[in-house]
């Protein structure tokens, strides 16, 4: 299965969307420059809602309107404690631009949140989750735990491992038929002849077949070595457990795993274990198998007979498949 770098697209999003703010807010948000001015507070209520007048420079003149003061200010700066004419005191931004200038800014209209604003707060916040998720994510393999690999490579060898077995078990069906009888000398008496099955089997799986479960014999053993020298490597709490020692040869033998996949996947050897399998379990439905073996053995009979020649001299098997675990 491929790795999907989930992190690093929420990453790459969070990213996007905060220059997505910061260019929002560097073309402005249409909001006027505005200046600080005392208020004088003519009536307010204990919720902060009061009526403040303000000089208005541009229309010069006094003005008045409602406006929301700070409920929790001190009480010297409220009516009637601030001065003998009843009055309190706020501050509050007037506006100096565009057409709405010598109104006071609506500090309640400013809660709400922008474009910007949104875009600041999700970047920020998938940001902060892409840089935790991926660290963390990033931090067993860092540690050099390789449990996914270790699990392909156990697949891999497993695969092998069935092919060298399907194919010593294909040979042995030859064999232990062969004590018990002989190939027919007629063409047309293959029927039912456990030998003439056995040998069909292996026509039908082909010449590549005990090329590949020797080459598979040979790779498992590989990752069988290996794997045993990476077992620390198969968790994190077990690579922390490991003495240096181990750690170093789990790296290693990690390390050979992952170039023995690489070459696996390259000349397509999971593939070639899967098929070679599949065609030597063809001999299974007995009475079909059968019956194209005779099929086939009266078609061409020299050509069983240069098989079982094959089978039965020196080379004729493959190294001795080893029991799966």
């Amino acid at each position: 299965m491929r790795h999907v770098p989930f992190f690093r697209w929420v990453l790459t999003f969070g990213f996007v969307l905060f220059a997505c703010a910061v260019g929002l807010y560097a073309v402005g948000s249409n909001v006027p420059e505005a200046r600080q001015i005392d208020l004088t507070v003519l009536d307010e209520k204990p919720d902060g809602s009061c009526r403040v007048r303000w000089f208005d420079p541009y229309q010069k003149r006094a003005r008045q309107a409602s406006y929301q003061c700070d409920p929790g200010r001190s009480d010297l700066l409220k009516a009637p404690q601030y001065d003998s004419r009843g009055h309190g005191w706020e501050t509050g931004f007037m506006l100096t631009e565009g057409p709405e200038r010598g109104n006071l800014e609506d500090l309640a209209a400013e809660q709400d949140l922008g474009a910007a604003d949104v875009f600041l707060l999700l970047g920020t916040l998938l940001i902060a989750l892409g840089l935790l998720g991926g660290n963390l994510r990033a931090l067993p393999r860092f540690l050099g735990v390789q449990a996914r690999l270790l699990r392909q490579a156990s697949d891999l060898s497993e695969a092998a491992t069935w092919a060298a077995e399907e194919y010593e078990r294909a040979v042995s069906a030859v064999e232990e038929a062969g004590r018990h009888e002989v190939l027919p000398q007629d063409a047309d008496s293959g029927y039912r002849s456990p030998l003439v099955t056995a040998l069909w089997v292996l026509r039908e799986a082909g010449p590549q077949a005990r090329e590949t479960a020797a080459l598979g014999q040979e790779l498992a053993d590989q990752l069988n070595r290996l794997l045993k020298d990476a077992a620390p490597a198969a968790g994190l709490r077990s690579m922390l457990q490991a003495g240096p020692a181990a750690r170093s040869r789990a790296a290693k033998a990690a390390a050979e795993l992952r170039l023995l996949l690489a070459d696996a996947e390259q000349n397509v050897l999971p593939e070639r274990f899967a098929q070679t399998s599949v065609d030597l379990l063809r001999g299974q439905d007995a009475g079909l198998a059968s019956l194209a073996a005779a099929t086939d053995f009266a078609r061409a009979p020299s050509m069983y007979r240069h098989l079982l020649a094959q089978l039965t001299g020196p080379t004729g098997r493959p190294p001795t498949a080893t029991a799966r675990t």
